[in-house]
């Protein structure tokens, strides 16, 4: 769990927070075009503008285009899995692919209905379909276990944190360069995406109400999730000696714990249709953000060109799926990932000396 906790709870929020802050700052406070090359206004001056500026755009459409579309290409093969485990759907590339079609379908769908009746409407339908099926869970699962769990939890990710950021000298290799490595690279791809939208509603906040919405409370809900389900499974798996739930595949191991409790057959069903909705608001929302950065900025720009990044990013999902599956997906993030990391690294700098050139309150 602690593990866990490394891999899905402060770290990713923190790399959204270097984006959306800066974003934030140079947007309302600066005047500056929503786009990542008005983040090194302060080093680069009116350069941004230039070749230097295109560079940075470009990066950020790059990572962003294929951090989503790696998703795109996960979340389908965990609701084929599913689909496959509860109606026996064919477990193949076809039912993959048919999936994300059927996604950038409905994303596409979302898009042409607007903001307000398309992705809000599916992010909030998303919002309280996760919210029951994780009450659902913490009731009728082990209560107690979870409700202390959720503490205990908390202590192990302190404790073990130091040796966990040790990616060196490691007996299991896979765990750092595998996993650790791709959730890094993974994060950093959808940092443009993540760190705009959050940009976009931050606007009237002071930097310390900024960081506890992003950093604190998105990660205490992570963990809460993450207790919740992984918890319930490592209880079956320790003290029920349910071997299903240890020997599934990652695709399945959500829908084997499920079966595990009462109602599974309609629970497993809202964990797929949660799949499904979730990537469906990510493409929306993700073309939204890659059109705001090729329209340099613009909010609102033509619905046809997020229509068209919509398309592109379904059409890499499928291509990278059927090139060399869950590892070219893996690869794809990494790829795409490091380059941004060296423009992130930069953008802190920047911050600060934005942040410095603010006037002082007397």
């Amino acid at each position: 769990m602690a593990a866990t906790i490394f891999h899905w709870g402060l770290h990713p929020w923190a790399i959204y927070a270097v984006v959306a802050l800066s974003l934030a700052l140079f947007s309302f406070n600066k005047g500056l075009p929503l786009s990542m090359r008005s983040v090194f206004y302060p080093i680069l001056g009116e350069r941004v503008w230039g070749w230097p500026g295109h560079l940075i755009d470009i990066l950020a459409v790059f990572a962003t285009l294929f951090g989503l579309a790696t998703s795109l290409g996960l979340g389908a093969t965990q609701a084929a899995a599913g689909l496959t485990y509860l109606f026996g759907a064919p477990e193949s590339d076809i039912t993959m692919i048919l999936l994300i079609i059927g996604i950038t379908i409905i994303a596409i769908g979302s898009i042409l209905a607007g903001v307000d009746k398309g992705v809000q409407l599916l992010s909030k339908i998303n919002i309280a379909m996760a919210a029951l099926l994780l009450f659902f869970v913490i009731a009728v699962g082990p209560t107690l276990l979870i409700a202390t769990g959720f503490f205990e939890n908390l202590w192990s990710y302190a404790v073990h944190l130091p040796a966990l950021s040790n990616p060196f000298g490691r007996e299991d290799a896979n765990f750092s360069q595998g996993w650790t490595a791709f959730y890094w690279a993974w994060w950093i791809s959808w940092s443009p995406y993540v760190g705009m939208f959050i940009a976009r509603v931050s606007r009237g906040r002071t930097v310390r109400e900024f960081l506890v919405s992003v950093l604190i409370v998105p990660s205490v809900v992570s963990v809460l999730w993450m207790t919740t389900f992984g918890g319930t499974a490592i209880d079956q798996y320790l003290s029920q000696g349910i071997e299903a739930v240890r020997e599934a595949g990652v695709d399945l191991q959500l829908f084997v714990m499920l079966e595990q409790l009462p109602l599974s057959q309609i629970t497993s069903f809202i964990a797929i249709i949660l799949v499904i909705i979730f990537f469906v608001t990510s493409s929306d929302s993700g073309s939204l953000v890659i059109d705001s950065i090729t329209a340099g900025g613009k909010v609102d720009a033509p619905k046809p060109q997020r229509v068209f990044w919509a398309i592109i990013e379904g059409a890499i999902a499928i291509a990278l799926l059927l090139g060399g599956g869950l590892t070219a997906l893996q690869t794809m993030a990494v790829s795409t990932g490091f380059p941004f990391t060296i423009i992130l690294l930069v953008a802190c700098y920047a911050i600060i000396k934005g942040l410095m050139s603010e006037p002082k309150a007397v």
